[in-house]
């Protein structure tokens, strides 16, 4: 299975290079995500508004491309612990440089499908309870996830809507309690190209 995905994608990188499009512009974006939480007395709370900005580069031809983007993210969310006795709400805020490498298709020449993986590396991050007492959370320097959606061409606007998951746990515990934490978020970007 992993052979022909390797195929496929070889085929799509192969075809979208060589063709005759080729697009870069800046590209921003909101998006609203969450962290899932799967650990004795955690549990996922309230989803966070974020931001993202940076810069596409589109290659292909008329129905089949590649859009691999360069992008600083804010994102976050909250976690719930809930003890016998109380209830203390823990936020989290990621920046991260995001790398999505996305391979879709064109249909009727307007309409885009898309989706393929993103390479994230933590900048910085803050995690805090209610009161603003900072945690001792150990967050991964770097992740892998995947990205799917659809996109709209209108001129020289780009408009994308996709859904994005982690591949990998983004943290193994918080506080000292382990728990299972992935990042996940809905993303609605505009880019425009420049040429």
């Amino acid at each position: 299975m992993k052979q022909a995905v390797l195929v496929f994608i070889t085929i799509l990188l192969s075809h979208a290079i060589s063709a005759q499009e080729f697009s870069i512009g800046p590209k921003v974006g909101v998006s609203q995500a969450n962290i899932s939480v799967n650990g004795d007395a955690f549990s996922s709370g309230d989803s966070f508004t974020g931001y993202h900005l940076g810069l596409f580069v589109r290659m292909g031809g008329s129905s089949i491309f590649v859009q691999p983007e360069f992008l600083f993210t804010n994102t976050g969310g909250t976690i719930v612990e809930t003890s016998n006795t109380s209830v203390r709400t823990i936020n989290a805020n990621f920046n991260r440089f995001d790398i999505p490498l996305m391979m879709g298709f064109k249909l009727a020449n307007f309409f885009r499908v898309q989706a393929g993986p993103i390479a994230s590396v933590l900048l910085d991050y803050t995690i805090e309870d209610g009161v603003q007492n900072a945690l001792d959370v150990d967050y991964s320097n770097s992740t892998i996830g995947y990205q799917a959606g659809v996109g709209l061409d209108v001129g020289n606007l780009i408009l994308d809507f996709k859904y994005e998951n982690s591949l990998g746990k983004i943290s193994r515990s918080v506080a000292g309690f382990e728990t299972d934490q992935r990042q996940n978020q809905l993303i609605i970007s505009a880019g425009f190209r420049l040429f």
